[in-house]
């Protein structure tokens, strides 16, 4: 636990292999050494009690969900103490372990607390993200009836209440109960989360436009993002958007996308209200189910990096347009096939705009 909270890694491995039990309780907070690596923001000591707790050893005698949900004596799990104490990092790595995003606390904080009620105290807008795209209810209520919108509002934290706010537009989900997301190997997973993440900082700018809260920079750009489509085959790009490289593929079937339309295809298939199940998505071009995503064979990222950067470059949407072809950008404008139309006209007025010379009437 000392060794966890100060995080010694070095040490923490050390006593792992000694034979130290991570299911112990401290006597004072009743916490384990997985609450103490969250609370304190060791992502690398997190990482290894989780790998020891996946082990038959310790899954066998307590179960790995169990072990990743585990109350401290005011019914605080590892990912409420990970939220409160705005670590983003760490409520990313037990999201992606099972973790609970809707667990309600008992005497932690104000009871009935949930990782975003947390989140929203603590005013980070990069746990607020994760939360929100792991599926936390943004009107879930805590004992005394506030929602975290209300919670962000008491303790000053304008940018943090603009996203909670329930009127404003719901975020784009992780869709984690679908059973080939967790047989995701670790590339193809990671780009789905950045397409992910990427769509739902689009939906941030929208919804903070025009306030007096300023939203730090993304690690990727817009312009990052045209800059990776590939002109060296119109063949590689997407054929749902016509906007981005093929970057991954249906194992089954071999059919390619990129990766926010067939993120698209898994976030818009809501839970049948009847089972709780969630609908296997369906391959848009075939219509066989999709059991397991890989990476693209063709249209990677090492294909994409040989194109000379320094050579102008004009995307397929742009150059078609005057053919009548119509798509749209990201996942901000999937939600429905059938109003591609719409969104199309607008994208059009875009591109005119920048393929036009720039004149001043004075």
């Amino acid at each position: 636990m000392l060794a966890a909270m100060h995080g010694k890694i070095s040490c923490v491995k050390r006593l792992i292999e000694a034979g130290s039990n991570i299911l112990m309780f401290d006597t004072l907070n009743g916490r384990t050494c997985l609450h103490y690596a969250a609370y304190y923001g060791h992502s690398d000591c997190l990482q290894t009690i989780l790998s020891v707790a996946r082990t038959p050893e310790v899954s066998a005698s307590w179960g790995f969900s169990r072990f990743v949900n585990i109350r401290d004596n005011k019914g605080a799990t590892p990912l409420h103490l990970a939220a409160r104490q705005r670590r983003p990092q760490c409520v990313h790595i037990l999201l992606d372990s099972g973790a609970l995003v809707c667990a309600s606390t008992g005497g932690y904080g104000f009871p009935g607390s949930t990782p975003l009620h947390l989140a929203a105290r603590g005013g980070s807008l990069d746990c607020i993200r994760e939360l929100l795209a792991w599926g936390a209810d943004r009107i879930q209520r805590d004992s005394s009836g506030r929602i975290p919108y209300t919670v962000a509002i008491r303790n000053h934290h304008g940018a943090c209440a603009a996203l909670l706010n329930p009127s404003s537009a719901e975020p784009l989900v992780w869709p984690s109960p679908l059973k080939f997301i967790s047989e995701l190997n670790e590339e193809a997973k990671f780009l789905l989360e950045q397409a992910l993440m990427e769509a739902n900082r689009e939906r941030e700018k929208v919804i903070l436009k025009g306030t007096v809260y300023s939203l730090p920079s993304p690690s990727c750009s817009d312009s990052g993002i045209d800059d990776n489509i590939s002109e060296a085959s119109d063949t590689d790009l997407c054929c749902i958007c016509f906007d981005q490289v093929c970057t991954i593929e249906v194992q089954d079937c071999g059919h390619q996308m990129c990766a926010q339309c067939t993120l698209a295809l898994c976030c818009h298939n809501k839970p049948n209200p009847t089972t709780s199940c969630t609908p296997v998505p369906l391959c848009p071009f075939c219509r066989s189910n999709i059991v397991k995503l890989v990476v693209a064979k063709t249209g990677t990222k090492n294909d994409v990096d040989q194109v000379n950067p320094s050579k102008p470059r004009k995307s397929w949407r742009a150059r078609n347009l005057s053919e009548g072809s119509s798509s749209f950008k990201g996942l901000s404008a999937v939600g429905s096939f059938g109003k591609m139309g719409r969104g199309s006209g607008r994208i059009a007025a875009e591109n005119e705009l920048l393929d036009k010379p720039l004149s001043l009437d004075i």
